[in-house]
């Protein structure tokens, strides 16, 4: 499996792509590196990302996870650069429940690029972030997008 490590504005970050699709972004640094043309175009947009000129990831996805799980990513991947949704407001679109939505974006295997970060709760509520930092991740990755967080 082709992988690469980058550093961003929140660490370390390490990408992994299989069978020429982006398959995971995790917080830390591999081991060593085994580059590819997707995993450095997915580094320069995550670095254009970072640096406020790019707003919109185009970059071939496969993400592992339950159907559901997928139909919630393919939901956060709808959500603009610079707005949120709410965790009931995707429930509501699948038919499901608010903590399912929250439970699969827990598990976001390509966080940021797939922007579970955008996900909030009702009243202005946070939520949660399983990346980085956690919820100060989860702030700075919406700052970094304009949205006020108080």
């Amino acid at each position: 499996m082709a992988h690469t490590s980058l550093s961003s504005p929140f660490g370390l970050l390490s990408l992994f792509e299989n069978d020429a699709r982006l398959v995971a972004l995790e917080w830390g640094k591999t081991a060593d590196r085994q580059p590819s043309p997707l995993l450095e175009e997915a580094t320069r947009q995550l670095n254009a990302y970072f640096d406020g000129k790019l707003e919109k990831f185009d970059l071939p996805l496969a993400p592992a996870g339950t159907s559901f799980q997928r139909a919630v990513w393919e939901q956060l991947r709808l959500i603009p650069f610079g707005t949120t949704r709410a965790y009931g407001d995707i429930a509501t679109a699948l038919r499901s429940a608010p903590r399912a939505v929250g439970g699969a974006c827990g598990r976001n295997p390509i966080p940021i690029i797939i922007p579970c970060h955008r996900v909030v709760g009702r009243g202005d509520r946070l939520g949660g972030y399983s990346g980085g930092d956690g919820l100060e991740t989860k702030t700075a990755l919406l700052r970094l997008e304009g949205i006020p967080i108080t």
